[in-house]
């Protein structure tokens, strides 16, 4: 694919992976700074004060500079017996320096070739790579990321020697021409987006990247009508159905929304129902800085929600009482188009979802000029964090009501059957040794029991 297709064939995508890639393996700064490339200042600026990703784009950068120029670099040091700590013109001193600091010397007093300085660097990039795996969310294949940064036979000169052989020959086919473990191929910069990257990653890895949502973000034609409605309003607010909206997408939303742009939006009020997701209850925590009114509506019968009425209640009072004159209904439920009808001075917009909704309500609102769009249109990416803190709130509720066990109560049953009688002292090392580091065993089927150390 050449470059000037970028555009037309890999839109409306998100660049978070890109510009993190970019900051590891050891792509200019002055790339990050120029407005028109893909890779964000800001995520340089994050991961440069993480030592962890620091080192392995330090790493990075060396062995690059070192591929470059590496008949120069081995000339001087062959005949001048120069080290690469004085060729600053080919190799970043400053990257040579930090490493140091951190413990990582590439200079040494012995006569050391520059084969094995690259040698050396494989070495520690393999060592060190993993501990930037927390950088990049869990639904990315962290294996194939890693590979990027592992020289093939990488230990030896004749690893070193053949990627340096496929390296400069192909050296224009490489990000920013960054070396990195790549199969060349003129797709032009793979780093133009996370849409293309993840695509093209997945695909030399022999695997199809499908979960095009975790990357894909709505276009500038949907959020400028979006920072449109909020602008032209006196107030606005935000009314969840909790029942029928995603918890996860309305995050991924939120967070794909400018924070200036909607910073004028007074409260997001939630409707809730004990049968919604129990996500909505960590909502506020993932919502940028908008206030938030979480309305937990009971039901009188058990079979049938109130949710509806609550909210249409509630939109009611806030235009009466008030004085919010603009709302953003995020609801896939045609029942409230009553609602819609019945405030004809109130200004809505609707945030739908694409399963959910059905032609009818969409009919409805396009001939009366209320716009609408799908949540599912918005990166869900980064939306990472609050699925897994309500996996984990979720867990932890459930095995607070099913595992009840008190280890003082099990012992005296314990010591009572067997009449075993010990002293304080043999109870304590009996604790430490078997009951301390007691833990949980998962069988293939999903069944768990409690192992205790054995003798």
């Amino acid at each position: 694919m050449k470059e000037n297709d970028d555009n037309k064939n890999w839109k409306d995508s998100t660049k978070d992976i890109v510009s993190k890639v970019a900051y590891l393996i050891g792509v200019p700064k002055r790339i990050f700074e120029n407005e028109h490339e893909p890779p964000r200042l800001e995520i340089y600026t994050e991961l440069d004060r993480l030592t962890g990703a620091k080192i392995v784009r330090e790493l990075c950068r060396i062995r690059t500079a070192i591929e470059r120029n590496f008949s120069s670099i081995n000339q001087k040091m062959q005949r001048e017996f120069r080290s690469i700590l004085t060729m600053p013109e080919y190799v970043p001193s400053d990257a040579i320096l930090y490493l140091a600091g951190e413990g990582i010397t590439l200079v040494k007093k012995n006569n050391r070739t520059l084969v094995d300085i690259v040698c050396d660097i494989n070495r520690h990039l393999c060592d060190r790579i993993n501990n930037c795996a927390g950088i990049f969310p869990i639904w990315l294949n962290w294996q194939y990321i890693r590979e990027l940064f592992i020289m093939p036979g990488g230990l030896s000169a004749d690893g070193t020697k053949k990627a340096a052989e496929q390296y400069y020959a192909n050296r224009m086919k490489y990000p920013y021409q960054v070396y990195i473990n790549w199969i060349p191929e003129d797709a032009g910069n793979i780093l133009y987006n996370d849409k293309k990257f993840c695509t093209l990653l997945y695909k030399m890895n022999g695997d199809l990247f499908d979960d095009i949502s975790r990357v894909t973000d709505a276009g500038e034609r949907v959020k400028n009508n979006i920072y449109d409605f909020i602008n032209s309003s006196a107030k606005t607010v935000i009314v969840v159905d909790c029942e029928n909206s995603d918890p996860y997408k309305m995050t991924a939303t939120l967070n794909n929304l400018d924070a200036a742009a909607i910073g004028k939006i007074s409260k997001i009020f939630l409707y809730n129902d004990i049968h919604a997701s129990t996500a909505w209850r960590l909502f506020e925590s993932y919502c940028k800085t908008i206030p938030v009114e979480h309305i937990m509506t009971e039901r009188v019968k058990e079979s049938k929600s109130l949710v509806d009425i609550k909210l249409s209640m509630g939109v009611s009072r806030e235009f009466y009482v008030n004085g919010v004159d603009s709302f953003i209904i995020a609801s896939s439920d045609s029942d409230y188009w009553a609602l819609i009808e019945s405030l004809p001075d109130a200004r809505f917009l609707e945030m739908v979802e694409y399963e959910k909704c059905g032609p009818d309500i969409k009919a409805a609102l396009e001939s009366h000029h209320i716009f609408y769009c799908y949540i599912d249109d918005f990166c869900t990416g980064n939306s990472n964090e609050i699925k897994i803190a309500a996996l984990v709130a979720e867990t932890k509720r459930y095995l607070a009501e099913k595992v009840q066990l008190n280890v003082e109560v099990m012992l005296d049953e314990v010591y009572k059957n067997t009449r075993v009688h010990m002293t304080d002292a043999e109870c304590t090392q009996f604790y430490q040794k078997y009951i301390r580091p007691m833990h949980l065993v998962i069988e293939k089927n999903g069944d768990v029991t409690i192992e205790l150390r054995g003798r």
